[in-house]
């Protein structure tokens, strides 16, 4: 499989806009040029297989995937605790080959850490915030157990990033959209 010219890692809270973005990203893009990649989607499809789930209501945003996203953490971990790189790769594996993947839900620096062991300087990361209440009118509420995790704050002290932006408003998700379009735009 040949490789892409460069990797966009997204990393934020619950409700920052990460997929948002990601697939504004895509839709300027279109999918001949760019890829969505999300590490969530092979954990939820064989934790949903292994549990005997609704894929289709685990892959949404929906109430479903509320109620199994504690178990789903749990079992992620302990998978991750045997090979890090599980997700990463299992997300790369099924990636098409197209200049730009934009992988919308990194989480901890062993997947940045995977993907630049993996693909070196393809990997550009991208930390994208939005104020709490903007995040609470977005639908997040603060669940013990998930948002006090490793899955949710192992990037909190992650200083390393190539872009950081704000996305609470239009304005900001213009200056965002902007701002990595211009990182792409010197890759490709």
């Amino acid at each position: 499989m040949g490789n892409p010219k460069i990797i966009l890692l997204f990393s934020g809270k619950r409700k920052s806009g990460k997929d948002f973005l990601g697939e504004k990203i895509n839709s300027l893009l279109g999918n001949e040029r760019c890829s969505l990649l999300r590490l969530s989607e092979p954990l939820k499809r064989i934790f949903a297989k292994n549990h005997n789930l609704d894929l289709r209501e685990l892959l949404s945003d929906g109430p479903y995937k509320e109620i199994h996203r504690y178990n789903m953490i749990k079992w992620g971990e302990e998978v991750r605790s045997k090979d890090p790189g599980f997700f990463c790769k299992a997300a790369c594996d099924n990636a098409p080959i197209v200049p730009i993947w934009i992988v919308c839900d990194i989480r901890r620096k062993t997947d940045i850490n995977w993907f630049i062991e993996n693909y070196g300087n393809l990997i550009k990361t991208v930390r994208i915030s939005a104020d709490i209440e903007v995040r609470q009118s977005r639908g997040f509420m603060f669940t013990i157990g998930v948002d006090d995790a490793e899955s949710e704050c192992d990037l909190d002290n992650f200083q390393n990033w190539d872009i950081q932006v704000t996305n609470n408003n239009l304005e900001d998700s213009e200056n965002s959209l902007k701002s990595i379009m211009d990182l792409i735009k010197s890759y490709c």
